[in-house]
């Protein structure tokens, strides 16, 4: 059957469709998303202001219907940081079920790193046995490590790109004296969150997740997305530290024409570098690797391991009707569809 996954991120509103059957990758077959920067439209006392709820109720109604038109059957929708620090996030939360028929269900910080790690531990792969996890998002920064399927230590800050640079970096390009405050300030809020991932056993690996870290890795070297997931892509502290310095000077078009870097995300990423090279140096960290699962890739093969477990996966090769009976009794449905 098919799966559409809703994902209400501080950055872009994004829906994921899967094939879902026990066993599967969690590969896309469609997309539709909007760089909606909730972010953005947080007023003065915190709460998402009248247009950004418009916004999302205009996007997740475009949503439900793309989801119909490809005949996706169940929906699992969640939302993070911008929603779950908003304060009328409750609120618009019961807005968008009540105009829209989809309940977003709000991860908190260290379920989202949790499900992020869960994520980059199956890409990965046993191989490798301690592994930390990395990802910059628009409100929050995640961090989290462990030897397992799940991490021994999941930590979220609001350290994300998008919020930093709204509150903390005016300008085009931002006062160095701007820039300098956010550099002591990333340091401070790290401090107490690193303590905690360095009690844990050293990592063999450490890995990033992220559109913010995926741009700063291309513009440091890696490869580009068009090369596909499977070819590795690393970022180095050292080259990290450079580009940090230089995207302190650039103005945001001058940032854009970076490879890698869209206009959406160009004012934000000297945040998303200086948070990267601080953790990367209280971690004392050297390379990150780039992991091309995050938080959906997470939470889609957590929902296929609930199928595997009331199914034979063995004795039954190919997609029955009891799987699909099972996935429907577990995820919402989707407002309108017909099973």
């Amino acid at each position: 059957m098919r799966l559409g996954v809703l994902d209400i991120g501080s950055n872009t509103v994004h829906l994921l469709l899967v094939e879902a059957y026990p066993g599967a990758r969690p590969v896309a077959f469609a997309s539709h998303k909007r760089p909606l920067s909730l972010v953005r439209f947080l007023d003065e006392s915190g709460a998402v202001n009248a247009r950004g709820r418009r916004e999302l109720l205009s996007f997740v109604t475009e949503a439900v219907a793309f989801a119909g038109r490809h005949k996706v059957q169940d929906l699992l929708a969640f939302c993070t940081s911008a929603l779950r620090g908003a304060t009328n996030g409750p609120a618009v939360i019961n807005e968008v079920e009540a105009t829209t028929g989809v309940t977003l269900e709000e991860l908190t910080g260290e379920q989202e790193a949790a499900m992020t790690y869960f994520a980059a531990r199956r890409w990965f792969g046993w191989d490798t046995r301690d592994l930390t996890v990395l990802d910059i998002g628009g409100g929050s920064f995640e961090m989290a490590t462990g030897r397992d399927e799940f991490p021994a230590a999941a930590v979220s800050v609001p350290l994300g790109a998008a919020r930093l640079t709204k509150d903390r970096l005016p300008g085009d390009p931002p006062r160095p004296s701007s820039v300098a405050a956010l550099r002591e300030y990333v340091s401070e809020t790290l401090a107490a969150p690193v303590r905690a991932l360095k009690a844990q056993p050293k990592p063999d690996l450490v890995a990033a997740t992220s559109k913010t870290f995926r741009s700063l890795a291309r513009v440091a070297g890696a490869a580009p997305s068009g090369q596909g997931p499977y070819v590795e892509r690393l970022l180095r502290r050292g080259d990290l530290q450079l580009w940090s310095r230089r995207l302190e000077v650039l103005s945001f078009d001058e940032r854009a024409s970076l490879p890698g870097v869209s206009p959406i995300r160009a004012p934000q990423l000297l945040a998303g570098a200086i948070v990267a090279e601080t953790a990367m140096e209280a971690l004392d960290v050297d390379e990150l690797r780039i992991c091309p699962w995050a938080v959906r890739e997470g939470l889609i093969l957590h929902r296929f391991d609930r199928l595997m477990r009331d199914h034979d996966v063995v004795g039954d090769a190919y997609v029955g009707v009891g799987s699909v009976e099972l996935l429907s009794r577990e995820v919402n449905r989707v407002p309108g569809a017909a099973l």
